[in-house]
């Protein structure tokens, strides 16, 4: 398999499912190609700005894993609530084991 499905929850509550998300492409990729309302990527998938803040999904939080300690120090800054699921999806590769992820955009700030 060359490609997943990945449902996209934008901020809106509206779902958006990409049927082709490439693997080994980032999620920020994905998302930005597909129009994904509230994924902006500002910094290119440096892992530096927090524009593609994102929910995983309980269900599939062991299967994305962790933020790193550079992700998490950027997630430190972000405007949005942190959740124990935050992740940047520029920092998320998309793998063969994320057929049928979904991830939730994380709301904007106040």
């Amino acid at each position: 398999m060359s490609v997943v499905k990945i449902t996209f929850v934008e901020r809106s509550g509206a779902e958006k499912v990409v049927e082709d998300a490439e693997i080994g492409d980032n999620m920020m990729q994905v998302a930005t190609a597909n129009g994904i309302d509230g994924i902006l990527g500002e910094c290119g998938g440096g892992c530096a700005c927090g524009t593609c803040h994102i929910y995983i999904d309980p269900e599939w939080h062991s299967v994305v894993g962790t933020a790193d300690d550079v992700e998490d120090m950027t997630l430190d800054m972000v405007s949005e609530t942190r959740k124990p699921t935050s992740r940047l999806c520029c920092q998320i590769t998309v793998s063969d084991n994320m057929d049928g992820l979904r991830v939730i955009v994380a709301p904007e700030a106040l």
